[in-house]
């Protein structure tokens, strides 16, 4: 080969490389484009409507009499009615999971409603219809609100029609469930705590006529409310509100698309880490049922949480 030809032959390699790289490039956007929509699909129409999971958690409550040993608290969070294409559906099921799982009481931790053009008390009413069965089966209901019912002016309205229907409400403040079965036995505290988010959150004064020795679960909204909390004060929390990232890439738990706060990001999902809090304290962090900003849920799926108790 003269100088000539493969002078001639260096700018059809160049090319043939170039139309490789363009190739191979295209190629790569054509495959993530398809990736991207079946996660959207996933994430829109799978996960969040079709899969709910069932988590256990186990409770052990100095105080506790041994009538409670063993006995089902079921806690669910953030309905969030009125979200555009909401999760009503889900709310049904976790219900009547709910209802069969037949337990001595159901926590619910707020963010019943979510900002919309229609009439709170349209909103309301729907929330009311979908939790209905659960008093209807004769099961103790105790609520937070959250800082949505705060932002849309509901919580007066659903206080009201919780009211009616037999579900109580507790805004920094406690009540006593008798013990099942003998109801002769030291009976079981539930601490109810305001919204942080919207100034709302009293702990001390949530827990100041429970008495020092009695067995409590504490409920709230903001996860961020337990580092206030007296040691020994809360021997189990449960909150909402994070939705455990709603999208949550994996193995990254501390990146979610909500951008929540530092302090969110620590407990955005499942058990508090060690330290976090108090001593004697714990802190579970449930991903509720529906959404916020966007109807997606991708490795977030809705949840319903069974505490079984134990005397400590």
């Amino acid at each position: 080969m003269n100088a000539s030809s493969a002078e001639e032959q260096t700018p059809r390699r160049r090319r043939r490389r170039r139309d490789r790289f363009r190739s191979w490039f295209l190629g790569l956007g054509a495959v993530l484009t398809v990736l991207g929509l079946l996660a959207g699909v996933y994430g829109v129409v799978v996960e969040p409507r079709v899969i709910l999971e069932e988590k256990r958690i186990e409770a052990r409550l100095p105080g506790l009499g041994p009538d409670w040993d063993g006995a089902e608290v079921i806690v669910f969070s953030d309905l969030q009615v009125g979200m555009w294409w909401d999760n009503t559906a889900m709310i049904e099921r976790a219900v009547e999971q709910t209802v069969n799982a037949e337990p001595e009481a159901v926590l619910l931790a707020g963010d019943f409603v979510y900002g919309s053009d229609a009439d709170v008390r349209e909103r309301v009413a729907d929330v009311a219809r979908l939790l209905e069965p659960l008093t209807g089966a004769g099961i103790p209901v105790y609520a937070v609100m959250g800082n949505h019912d705060y932002a849309v002016g509901a919580v007066e309205t659903l206080t009201g029609a919780f009211e009616d229907q037999g579900i109580e409400v507790l805004a920094n403040e406690a009540t006593e469930i008798p013990a099942p079965d003998s109801r002769s036995g030291p009976g079981l505290h539930v601490v109810g705590i305001g919204p942080s988010s919207v100034g709302e959150a009293d702990p001390l004064q949530a827990l100041e006529l429970v008495p020092e020795e009695a067995p409590r679960l504490v409920l709230m909204h903001n996860p961020t409310t337990f580092p206030h909390l007296p040691a020994h004060s809360a021997p189990m929390t449960v909150a909402g509100h994070t939705h455990c990232g709603q999208i949550a890439l994996p193995g990254s738990p501390e990146w979610s698309y909500l951008g929540l706060t530092k302090e969110e990001e620590i407990v955005a999902d499942g058990f508090a880490p060690a330290g976090y809090g108090e001593a004697g304290n714990e802190l579970f962090v449930t991903c509720g049922i529906g959404f916020s900003v966007l109807p997606v849920r991708i490795n977030a799926p809705p949840q319903l949480v069974t505490i079984e108790l134990r005397p400590a």
